[in-house]
């Protein structure tokens, strides 16, 4: 089934380079990327509104939820879509039942376009359409931005301090308390999934690029001295 999530995702992929391709995030700094709860993450997860890219790669768990750069920009544009033009989630569900009725691959060829909180489409006629097929002026959807914002706050998010390298700790505030690589908000659970899926640590390395390999293996040691971690 494709939906309105998915094809905000397709539609970024096209301006995601080579590198910012093997991102990948926790849920925690997804929510910081955004401005969504991580209880919107879960439950979009759960109804097949938006779920992680990663999710195949790591099924042995069903809390390892590890987003793509691509997931985050949808999801960023997404959270704009609801909090900034104030189209209500209802609406956008409709636009996903148009799609799904009426496209069977449309995803190279549909543009978004917001007016009168409504989500619009440009099918291949280039007509502007809604779900109702009402006529509505309308401004288009600027990804490229989005993307921009993404990557600016991303790198934001990268600092470090030199000796958080390969610590891992604690922090209330951060992860709901889970064990996080210092400096991050990666918890060393979701390292460990990859590690248990048969990655190896510079596979994961290029999950996380800002991540070193005393990470990986700080992670996959913490973890592994812990009780009942499966191998």
């Amino acid at each position: 089934m494709h939906t309105l999530a998915q094809c905000v995702k397709i539609r970024s992929w096209h301006m995601v380079s080579e590198d910012e391709s093997i991102l990948a995030f926790s849920p925690d700094q997804v929510c910081r990327l955004t401005s969504l709860s991580d209880r919107q993450l879960r439950y979009w997860d759960k109804t097949e509104f938006f779920s992680p890219e990663f999710r195949a790669q790591i099924q042995r768990s069903p809390q390892a939820r590890v987003y793509s750069f691509r997931d985050v920009v949808g999801l960023r544009a997404i959270a704009e879509l609801l909090k900034v033009h104030k189209v209500p989630l209802q609406q956008l569900r409709k636009v996903d039942a148009r799609l799904d009725e009426r496209y069977r691959d449309p995803w190279a060829n549909l543009v978004f376009w917001v007016g009168g909180r409504r989500v619009l489409f440009e099918d291949e006629q280039r007509a502007i359409s809604t779900p109702d097929g009402a006529g509505q002026k309308a401004m288009p959807f600027d990804l490229a931005r989005i993307r921009g914002e993404v990557t600016r706050a991303i790198a934001d998010m990268r600092r470090r301090r030199q000796h958080d390298v390969g610590t891992v700790e604690r922090d209330r505030g951060v992860a709901e308390n889970r064990p996080v690589l210092a400096g991050t908000r990666i918890p060393t659970r979701a390292i460990w999934e990859f590690y248990a899926a048969g990655y190896r640590s510079a596979d994961i390395v290029e999950q996380y690029p800002s991540l070193t390999l005393i990470d990986v293996e700080a992670a996959i040691d913490f973890e592994r001295s812990q009780p009942k971690k499966a191998s």
